[in-house]
């Protein structure tokens, strides 16, 4: 295993991100000064944590070669899982678990039925995605459940703010450090790799191939529950109708981010910081009144721009004299699983 300290890596990995952000944030702003008021980048560091939060455990499926579209359909369930829950009398603080646990089983089912019946990911999670949007519109009965207990500390403290940074920020970062954590310097994020670099190697070298892909989507459901509690705590309603396109913005993030759909490796920071710079393309664009019908186009123009650049940048740092002085001993190549015994 690599003896680079784990910073290092997150410095030179995701570099090209955030060079792209930085020079969104500074033109956008010289346009238009008001856009760096404090007030205004914490607004839009709150409106990205949602689909931040499910990039975040997006990454560990993609780096197995997966891919989990029902994170759209989960946040709304559990959104409207939390409120009807709540309406019937549960207490906001039992129903956060409740959420949580449900999405956790979700997500793990999707990996149960991925594996075990031998279907790809896409049409498992896809399917998915219409059953869990179906029962979140059954459960709501088509329409917004409000008549939240607003006074609850529930919603004032994960809806709020702690010290002037709007709590869901704080649960951003945190989830962001720890999942970063899991999947550079543990075991089961060493799994993942591997299996996602060569999954017939790993297969070969014993590695529990079943057990790490439906804990890696049980995972990215775990997440999806995760911002549904938050998205719950902040618009103080169940709406069956939110999260539509979600999972592919999250996706994309995680691509702008650096984790390649072709598996192998991936990263956590990349993806929030992918998912800020789409979310600063969307707050920028209503700051230089850019029509609403070009809103889309923009945003698929930056997810270009911005892996181009990525991409390049890496192939640079690829081609630079201090990695051809290692040419010799290149290290484990994608046919190659480290340390398989460690793994198992």
């Amino acid at each position: 295993m690599s003896t680079t300290p784990w910073y290092r890596h997150i410095l030179r990995d995701e570099l090209g991100v955030v060079l792209v952000l930085a020079v969104l944030v500074g033109v956008v702003g010289l346009a238009h000064p008001d856009f760096l008021r404090p007030v205004n980048l914490l607004s839009t560091a709150q409106s990205s944590v949602y689909v931040g939060l499910m990039a975040c455990g997006m990454v560990f499926p993609l780096a197995m070669r997966e891919v989990d579209l029902s994170l759209g359909g989960q946040y709304a369930l559990g959104i409207v899982l939390g409120a009807v829950l709540i309406r019937d009398g549960w207490s906001p603080w039992l129903a956060l678990p409740a959420i949580l646990v449900v999405a956790t089983v979700l997500g793990c089912l999707n990996g149960a039925i991925t594996t075990y019946l031998r279907l790809p990911s896409f049409i498992v999670t896809l399917a998915a995605a219409l059953l869990f949007r179906g029962a979140a519109l059954a459960l709501a009965d088509g329409k917004q459940i409000s008549s939240m207990p607003l006074d609850h500390a529930f919603f004032s403290v994960l809806g709020g703010d702690l010290a002037g940074v709007p709590t869901s920020v704080w649960v951003l970062l945190v989830a962001t450090i720890a999942l970063t954590v899991v999947f550079t310097r543990t075991r089961f994020g060493a799994r993942v790799r591997a299996v996602g670099s060569n999954p017939d190697a790993a297969e070969f070298s014993g590695l529990p191939i079943a057990r790490t892909r439906i804990a890696a989507l049980g995972l990215s459901g775990f997440m999806g529950g995760v911002a549904a509690v938050l998205g719950l705590a902040f618009f103080t309603a169940g709406d069956p109708t939110v999260g539509n396109g979600y999972e592919l913005t999250a996706i994309a993030a995680c691509i702008i981010g650096g984790t390649p759909l072709a598996g192998g490796r991936g990263s956590v920071p990349g993806a929030v910081l992918g998912n800020l710079i789409l979310t600063t393309v969307a707050a920028s664009l209503v700051f230089l009144q850019v029509p609403i019908n070009w809103t889309t186009f923009a945003t698929g123009a930056v997810i270009l721009v911005a892996v181009a650049f990525d991409s390049v940048l890496r192939r640079t740092r690829g081609r630079s004299p201090r990695r051809r002085t290692h040419e010799t001993d290149p290290g484990p190549g994608p046919d190659h699983v480290p340390d398989a015994e460690r793994l198992r």
